[in-house]
């Protein structure tokens, strides 16, 4: 019997002795999570996800453009700006005219108007060109010409100029500079006109900078709400960019990386699929964590309070053996930045710790039999 005692509180020593040298683990156990939490005299708060809890955290970034670019209006596709080259032919009706012989035109191919505005026509002097149509010029130039010639015929085309366009880069098919032409005069057609989208759809984003303004829009919701497919304006930058935000996994999961969102909205549940799932051989379902830096207006509405100030760290608990467990997951909402923890079931530590006493007890009963071996041998 003391024997027996003797050998089961050396075996308990033993265990205890392993277990406090740390053995190797994914990350902290759920009690060590909970520690830290402020009603332990930490400084994070451990939140059971319920509905209302879903409810309260379900943000997601609105991207969408100002008042200011959805009111402003198409421009005219003839409207002349500074910059823009004019195509111009005259013909008169005389033998010797003073710009022409008769049937013959006088072009003046790619004059351009200048930054004021202008354009100089020889005879009819400086004409002011930007802000009227290839029509109003026309009718300008003849006027001034049937001073000195009669009945002068005019035409004025508006060719492809630098005062009417925008600048395309990112992930399209073709970046450049393309000009506001009829068929492109708002965002949706002239990022067809230079290839479309070389990314995947839910995860494009399309930036529009006029000036000092910025706009921002998922490239689906142009499909979605046509009110947003603005008019351009000469000058715009647009850019099209693959989504950045990301959140981390790690733990017990199929993979612990740094993972990019490849969609507009992502749950937990997607979150933890993105990965690989819960590792089935050493995850906890009941200990999922998602670690969040939230702002003090939504801490407050999730803790039923109005007294946090600042950002504060939150810790939500979803517990996928519930009945509603995975729906709450499903509708949990993850964001930019946030860490997906699962811990590691609290058997995978014991056995653990029994395969390291197995596994010293093994080798303590080895180095007795070597030593006994020597002991013998010596004697001999």
């Amino acid at each position: 019997m003391g024997k027996s005692w003797v050998r089961k509180a050396a075996l308990f020593a033993l265990v205890a002795s392993v277990s406090a040298c740390g053995l190797p683990r994914v990350g902290p156990n759920k009690s060590e999570i909970y520690a830290g939490s402020v009603q332990q005299k930490g400084d994070a708060f451990v939140i059971a996800v319920n509905d209302r809890v879903t409810r309260a955290t379900a943000v997601v970034p609105a991207l969408g453009f100002s008042q200011e670019f959805q009111n402003a209006a198409v421009i005219g596709s003839d409207t002349i700006r500074p910059g823009d080259v004019l195509g111009i032919s005259i013909w008169e009706n005389v033998e010797d005219g003073i710009l022409t012989t008769a049937g013959a035109p006088a072009g003046l191919e790619e004059v351009q108007v200048d930054g004021a505005g202008y354009i100089f026509i020889p005879y009819a002097g400086r004409v002011k060109a930007s802000g009227n149509s290839p029509e109003a010029i026309r009718r300008v130039i003849t006027k001034k010409l049937a001073e000195q010639t009669p009945d002068p015929q005019v035409m004025v085309r508006r060719l492809a100029g630098d005062g009417s366009t925008v600048t395309i880069t990112g992930s399209v098919g073709g970046q450049g500079v393309y000009p506001i032409e009829r068929p492109t005069r708002t965002l949706n057609a002239m990022l067809a006109k230079a290839g479309g989208v070389s990314i995947a759809p839910e995860i494009a984003k399309i930036r529009v900078i006029r000036g000092t303004k910025t706009g921002e829009i998922w490239f689906q919701d142009l499909f979605k709400h046509p009110e947003t497919d603005i008019a351009l304006r000469g000058g715009d930058r647009i850019l099209v960019e693959e989504d950045t935000r990301a959140f981390t996994a790690l733990g017990a999961t199929g993979a612990q990386n740094r993972v990019r969102f490849d969609t507009q909205t992502l749950s937990a549940l997607e979150a933890i699929a993105q990965v690989g799932g819960l590792s089935s051989a050493v995850a906890d379902p009941t200990g999922v964590f998602v670690f969040r830096n939230e702002t003090a207006e939504i801490a407050n509405s999730v803790m039923g309070r109005n007294d946090l100030q600042g950002a504060q760290r939150m810790v939500y608990v979803l517990n996928l053996t519930e009945p509603n467990g995975m729906f709450m997951a499903r509708d949990f909402v993850i964001r930019d930045g946030d860490t997906v923890y699962v811990t590691e079931a609290p058997y995978v530590q014991w056995t653990k710790v029994l395969s390291a006493v197995t596994g010293s007890l093994s080798t303590a009963g080895s180095i007795s039999a070597l030593n006994q071996s020597l002991s013998g041998t010596s004697t001999n």
